[in-house]
């Protein structure tokens, strides 16, 4: 099985089809971009009470929108925080969280 973090494809909501969730999955798609710069902003800051608080919010919203694959993700980043790990290892489950952040769509895969 190829590991999720190390792809280049889009990545859609378990939820996408669903009438009644397609909407609120839109406006979390929409949204992503603002969740992002706060991720790397509160990282910049060395704002580490925040990025932990950033990346549990992450990994609660994402599986609740049917975003499953980034809940392990989101998880190793806070870990990562509240173990207060290297900020380098830090910096690495950031760039895997923000990239499949990135990767996030709306609607279905065709």
């Amino acid at each position: 099985m190829t590991d999720i973090c190390t792809q280049n494809t889009p990545i859609y909501s378990s939820f996408g089809d669903d009438p009644d969730l397609g909407e609120l999955v839109e406006m979390f798609v929409e949204e992503m971009p603002d969740r992002i710069e706060n991720l790397i902003s509160q990282f910049e800051a060395k704002n580490w009470e925040e990025l932990t608080r950033a990346a549990h919010q992450m990994k609660g919203a994402a599986g609740s929108y049917g975003f499953g694959v980034l809940t392990p993700v989101a998880a190793k980043l806070e870990a990562l925080l509240r173990g207060k790990k290297p900020e380098d290892a830090i910096q690495i489950g950031l760039d895997q969280l923000t990239d499949l952040c990135r990767r996030i769509r709306s609607g279905v895969a065709e």
